[in-house]
Order: C-alpha cells, then sequence, then structure tokens
C-alpha cells in the first residue's frame, strides 16, 4: 500500500529541484517527451453549441510521480482557452521536506496553480467537459467549496488524485482508486465517464 501510495502524485512547492525525484510543480525540469508533436487544444463541437465554458481533469509529467489537477474557464469560438483557473492539492512550500514528511503525516497544501500545470507540452493525459455558463457557475461553486476544505496533503490519504475525484464526484462522475499513478488516474476516469459532451486523449507520447 506504501509503494502505491507514494506514487499517486507530485512534490510540493513553488519552482523546480535540480535533483530528479524532487520536483514539484517545477515544469522547466520536468520529464519531458523526446518526441511527439504538442497538444492543441481542441474546439467545442458543433453538438455542443453554447457549451462555451470547460473543465479540464489533467494530469502532467514530473519528475516526481507526475500530478493530477483541474483547469476550468470560458472557451473562445477558436478552441482557445480564456483566463483559464488551476485547482490542484498540492504541498504549500518550496522545500521537499514538507513532501517527504507528507508521506507519513499530513502537512500543509495549497489548492491553485503550479508550475506546468497551463504548459501543454508536459500535460500526459486528460479529460474536458463542454458546459453551459449555468452548469459551468454550479461546478465552479462546488470546486471553491472543496479548495476550501482541502487544507492538508498526505500521499496516501489525501492527495492530488483525491483532490481530483472529490471535485470530479461532486459534478456526478465516476472516478477511480487514488492510488494510481496521476496519468493512469486520469486516463481511466475518462474511460468511466466518458459522454458525448468529452473530449480527451493521452498526452505526448513519453
Amino acid at each position: 500500500m506504501f509503494s502505491l501510495a507514494i506514487g499517486a502524485c507530485q512534490m510540493g512547492g513553488g519552482s523546480a529541484s535540480a535533483t530528479p525525484g524532487l520536483s514539484d510543480r517545477g515544469a522547466k525540469t520536468l520529464l519531458r517527451p523526446e518526441s511527439g508533436p504538442q497538444h492543441q487544444l481542441v474546439a467545442a463541437s458543433s453538438k455542443g453549441k453554447g457549451k462555451r465554458y470547460f473543465i479540464e481533469f489533467r494530469s502532467r509529467y514530473a519528475l516526481s510521480y507526475g500530478h493530477s489537477y483541474v483547469v476550468f474557464g470560458r472557451m473562445s469560438p477558436s478552441g482557445k482557452m480564456i483566463n483559464p483557473e488551476v485547482a490542484g492539492l498540492h504541498p504549500a512550500s518550496d522545500s521537499v521536506i514538507p513532501y517527504m514528511l507528507g508521506h507519513i503525516i499530513p502537512v500543509p497544501a495549497e489548492t491553485g496553480w503550479s508550475d506546468g500545470d497551463l504548459e501543454d507540452e508536459y500535460r500526459s493525459a486528460y479529460w474536458r467537459v463542454m458546459l453551459t455558463e449555468r452548469e459551468y457557475n454550479t461546478a465552479v461553486a462546488k470546486i471553491r467549496k472543496i479548495q476550501g476544505r482541502s487544507h492538508f496533503w498526505h500521499a496516501g490519504v489525501y492527495n492530488c488524485n483525491a483532490f481530483v475525484a472529490s471535485i470530479a464526484r461532486s459534478m456526478g462522475y465516476k472516478t477511480p482508486s487514488i492510488y494510481l499513478m496521476p496519468q493512469d488516474f486520469m486516463t481511466k476516469l475518462r474511460k468511466m465517464n466518458g459522454g458525448p459532451n468529452a473530449i480527451g486523449t493521452t498526452g505526448p507520447p513519453g
């Protein structure tokens, strides 16, 4: 169980570490794929007319285990994100110490953006759901509540996958085990819930 737990999330912190395995949100030094085109955002289909808002469940590469989180906002007619927001759980520190302690005891957490979250080249898997403005506002209100009560990170109890699962369940979706690697968690989440308004593929080959 412990070996599974420590594979469930990235390290915390606001900047990259030069030590492999001891990085967190530092996208500049992530395990980036050697080949494969950068993902392009996909515009909403004509069947999704009126649904110009989105929530994207996403995972990304990292020097540690990777990271899972959500990106949400409004989509332009051409399919570009307009002022997207990020919600994701991670230790509230640039130091590796809270991350290491978080495999034993809960450590203080943050629930916002981390370095690399919005860079498509580091995205490993995703599942995007297009929403109407009313659906979006309801979903965002739930995200805010979850952020407001998520004060601690623990690799084996409440990690980044668990945080994303809380959001998914609040929207009525089924969720996989939180002890999967973030990319596997996101891929399974998509497969369990894929519908006509869902857009998603795996990320760049790595």
